[in-house]
């Protein structure tokens, strides 16, 4: 009899184990786009009219801005001191959008192949490769102060300027960290936003990024304690991007390319873009420092598949194919509230915290968000990754809940 039990036991293991390994299986993760596998709405679970409802309601609420984003941006951004555009620009499309239920395509509308500047999702991709460098100990805890890991660095100067007399007494390393205030940052006061850094980078003073209403506080205004107060600001995104390409010591883009983009079989036709100015000298070696968006042009252009693509990578805490890309443990801190704003976690993921950001989506979804309006919505709950391209602003909330009223 205790032999039979013991039979007995070993059978539910093996059978609860063989359960598990089935369930693993069924979990999808597309291949390059020629075979990534479709189901129609129904198959789905979907409702395929009101489906077709939701799309059309976001291709109705198209942006108002200029298609030209060279036009968008001196209409914009372009109006602020020392705003005019350093970085490239590129002409948007229609308004597009994918949506992947547990991984599949069940819907596209636009061009989802067609690349575009996605502006500050690319701030994502920037904390990826962050995260990517504390998970291989290139940086030991995220509360360390990034002054320690980032030595005066070199910019280049394509063409050097003759008259040396002229700049004598001048600066020739950058030292961004340098200042009291600045010593005190963190990475995670970068990633947050909090930082209140103090300074120029690529002839971009910080103040002069979304400036306040009263110009005599634009220099004199005394600094806020880093981790205290929110603050979006594109300059300390570039400040992070060149930390960061300072402690990896090669191109971010290649950093993405080989540990997150080649994984996940991203196309090969997603691009990364720094300044005409962002140019240093590392190792003997030209690089370009990236932007984190396009603020003053630059950032990633890429298109709507793969940016569906990295939503899902997040969606499943940074795990594909069996494989851990991004530890599980960033995911979590990246989708933390921040305490001076507890609808961001780590650029530039957006917190549905108490539904405050979008009322008709549940409060553990997220999304990465960029100017556009580029967005990827990521709801685990229901397994949903969705992809909208160039939709106003406004209707974010009503079109994420538009897809899950068709689900049924």
């Amino acid at each position: 009899m205790r032999y039979l039990v013991i039979v007995l036991a070993m059978l539910c293991v093996d059978a609860h184990a063989q359960k598990g390994k089935s369930g693993a299986a069924e979990l999808y993760f597309p291949g390059p786009d020629a075979d990534w596998k479709r189901k129609t709405p129904s198959e789905a679970g979907f409702d395929a009219a009101r489906l077709q409802e939701a799309i059309n309601y976001c291709i109705s609420q198209e942006t108002p801005n200029p298609r030209s984003m060279e036009q968008n941006h001196y209409q914009t951004f372009g109006r602020e001191p020392f705003g005019q555009g350093i970085g490239p620009f590129k002409d948007r499309g229609d308004v597009t959008g994918v949506v992947l239920h547990k991984g599949y395509l069940i819907a596209e509308w636009g061009d989802p192949f067609r690349v575009d500047m996605t502006h500050s999702v690319t701030k994502s991709f920037l904390s990826t490769v962050i995260g990517l460098a504390v998970d291989k100990g290139l940086i030991r805890h995220m509360n360390d102060t990034v002054w320690k890991y980032v030595p005066p660095i070199l910019p280049y100067e394509a063409i050097p300027v003759a008259d040396k007399a002229a700049y004598l007494g001048q600066p020739q390393l950058i030292t961004p960290f340098e200042t009291p205030h600045n010593r005190k940052i963190t990475w995670d006061h970068l990633l947050r936003q909090v930082s209140d850094w103090e300074g120029t980078l690529w002839g971009k003073p910080e103040w002069a990024d979304r400036p306040g209403p009263k110009p005599s506080e634009w220099i004199t205004r005394p600094r806020n304690e880093p981790g205290a107060v929110y603050e979006y600001n594109d300059v300390r995104v570039n400040v992070l991007a060149l930390a960061g390409l300072s402690v990896w010591r090669r191109p971010l883009p290649q950093v993405l390319k080989e540990y997150i983009m080649d994984p996940i079989q991203a196309s090969n036709t997603w691009r990364w873009y720094g300044y005409e100015n962002s140019f240093v000298v590392i190792d003997g070696q030209i690089m370009q420092s990236v932007s984190g968006g396009g603020h003053w042009g630059g950032g990633m252009i890429i298109s709507a598949r793969d940016m569906a693509r990295f939503g899902y990578l997040t969606l499943h805490k940074g795990k594909w194919k069996g494989q851990q890309l991004l530890s599980e443990n960033w995911v979590s801190q990246a989708t933390t509230p921040t305490a001076a704003q507890d609808t961001y976690g780590y650029m530039n993921w957006f917190l549905n915290t108490d539904k405050k950001l979008l009322p008709s989506a549940p409060a553990s979804a997220f999304y990465h968000l960029g100017n556009g309006t580029n967005m990827v919505y990521v709801d685990r709950e229901n397994d949903l990754v969705v992809v909208a391209r160039w939709i106003n602003n406004s209707a974010m909330n009503d079109f994420i809940g538009k897809i899950l009223e068709a689900k049924k």
